[in-house]
């Protein structure tokens, strides 16, 4: 199969939901270092995991499109009787033939576009609670930008920066991978890893898409090793114990519970864990527990904070200490409230694009070339 490249592809895959831009810039919010699943397969266009499925994402006239590829892998004979009686019981419920344009070169057959197609009330449903559409994000930007001036200084410019509702095991195990490390390579690690431990989910463009792995693949014995293999170094054995101390000690659904207690004891329990320090605790609680008061501060947060907030903060540290980690953290949701942790992720993403930003002068594309390198580097270091 191909990916799905526009609008008019295969149209009825396409579904949509109202989503004016100032709600949700996917071209913010997907390459950022949220999650490090998507990728944009052609412009405009992002192709992803979510919730072991594979989806392309596009935003159009206030609304956000979605599509989700189906399976391709061979059908038991059970399975294939299984299809053949819902297809002979589909009636209007499903799309209407005449709708659907079948390109055999692509894959896309009838019988797999019906199918897949029947389920886009739960689709929709998994998507707004991926974005957390519910949430206001305008009435949260203008709080923010009422307390903060510079916040209302580059809002105007980036607008749609929202927080995603991500899987807390996938969260997790990704953000130990970010000690020491940067996004393109976070981002590396993830595909080998889903590739080696987790399950096939469709080929696109000669590229396979796979399901992250489970806590049980994670925790396996040999794991450690593959992933060292995988290029994983130090993080290896943090990923295995970590899994091993989840299922050992509190068992299977215990980081989902997580999303049930406050946010000081979600983070005190998730530091409990090898590898996992307070940086990546504040990502987890903030990006897959629902603590959006959670600021993960690392080192390019820090330099954010001296620079426009805090300049006297860590004078002569090299390192982020425990106390300016919790002061940072402090000043911000006491000026932003208690949604500090999406307030901090427009600030971060801003400064990203910024210094990424095609229409300034060449002196200053230099410079903040040169910068950006540098800071993005260090981004997700302690």
């Amino acid at each position: 199969m191909r990916h799905l490249t526009s609008l008019s592809a295969c149209p009825a895959l396409w579904r949509s939901l109202p989503c004016p831009s100032s709600e949700l810039r996917l071209d913010f919010v997907l390459p950022a270092g949220q999650s490090f699943r998507w990728r944009e397969s052609s412009p405009g266009f992002w192709t992803g995991v979510l919730h072991g499925r594979v989806w392309t994402l596009t935003q159009k006239d206030d609304r956000l499109w979605y599509a989700v590829y189906p399976k391709t892998e061979k059908e038991d004979g059970t399975q294939k009787k299984a299809t053949k009686r819902k297809l002979q019981n589909t009636t209007s419920e499903a799309i209407h033939t005449k709708d659907i344009k079948e390109e055999k070169d692509d894959g896309w057959t009838n019988e797999r576009i019906i199918m897949h197609s029947k389920d886009y009330k739960k689709d929709s449903e998994t998507l707004e609670d991926y974005f957390q559409l519910h949430i206001n994000l305008m009435e949260l930007y203008q709080q923010w930008g009422d307390s903060d001036t510079n916040f209302q200084k580059v809002a105007g410019d980036f607008s749609g920066i929202r927080i995603l509702r991500q899987d807390p095991v996938e969260c997790l195990f990704s953000f130990i991978c970010t000690s020491n490390n940067h996004i393109s390579r976070i981002t590396g690690m993830i595909e080998r890893v889903c590739g080696a431990l987790g399950n096939r989910l469709c080929r696109l463009d000669s590229v396979d898409y796979y399901s992250f792995p489970s806590l049980q693949a994670l925790a396996a014995d040999e794991t450690e090793t593959k992933l060292r293999n995988l290029g994983f170094g130090y993080r290896a054995k943090f990923v295995s114990e970590s899994a091993k101390t989840i299922l050992n000690k509190h068992g299977p659904d215990w980081l989902g519970s997580l999303r049930h207690v406050s946010y000081k004891e979600a983070k005190s329990a998730l530091c409990s864990l090898p590898g996992v320090g307070a940086k990546v605790a504040d990502c987890v609680c903030l990006m897959a527990l629902d603590k959006p008061e959670a600021v993960p501060v690392d080192t390019h947060v820090w330099q954010i904070a001296k620079r426009d907030y805090m300049p006297q903060l860590g004078q002569g540290n090299k390192s982020i200490t425990e106390r300016v980690y919790r002061e940072i953290g402090d000043f911000f949701r006491n000026m932003w409230g208690p949604y500090a942790g999406w307030a901090q992720g427009v600030l971060f993403c801003s400064d990203l694009k910024k210094f990424q930003s095609p229409d300034k002068g060449p002196k200053a594309r230099t410079k903040a070339k040169t910068k950006c390198k540098q800071e993005i580097a260090t981004s997700c270091k302690m």
